[in-house]
């Protein structure tokens, strides 16, 4: 069972690729290194504040802008469990999907959950709690194939598995 638990950076409505990885990182594609800067331009203390498993939750439009894998790959290298939105930019979902980074969209949570709120989450059932209110919110679970790709890191983990399989 695919499950995340973590601390809350609340972010608003059209964070754009280039707030999430400035473009004057962009020379390196060492993921460590990208999460070094992930958020600096919107966030200051966000990778000094980052722990492992913790959880961004945003408003509509997560992830427009350019088109670059480098965004979902620095978040997920920062130690974020998931990303919680009203709605995403299309290439951003596919593109953390790609990467193994688990992305929900559920408005009513995005609304409700707050700055440094504990929230849990469960992929499969699409069930979020937010620990500190007590309130609960459903997302649409990934279907079974989604959580197999994600569990496998991303499409080249799931792809390698499929292959040791033959």
């Amino acid at each position: 069972m695919m499950q995340a638990k973590g601390k809350v950076f609340k972010y608003g409505d059209n964070v754009d690729t280039d707030v999430i990885i400035p473009a004057r990182y962009l020379n390196t594609s060492v993921h460590a290194e990208l999460a070094k800067h992930c958020m600096e331009d919107i966030d200051s203390t966000f990778v000094q504040n980052v722990q492992d498993g913790d959880i961004i939750v945003a408003q509509k439009n997560f992830g427009c802008g350019s088109s670059r894998e480098h965004a979902p790959i620095a978040i997920k290298a920062s130690g974020v469990s998931c990303v919680i939105a009203k709605t995403f930019a299309r290439i951003f979902y596919r593109n953390a999907i790609n990467i193994g980074l688990p992305i929900l969209e559920c408005p009513q949570a995005c609304d409700a959950i707050s700055q440094g709120d504990v929230v849990s989450v469960d992929f499969s059932t699409g069930t979020i709690v937010d620990e500190t209110t007590g309130q609960r919110f459903q997302a649409e679970p990934f279907p079974p194939f989604m959580q197999e790709l994600i569990a496998a890191g991303g499409l080249a983990g799931y792809i390698a598995k499929q292959n040791e399989k033959k």
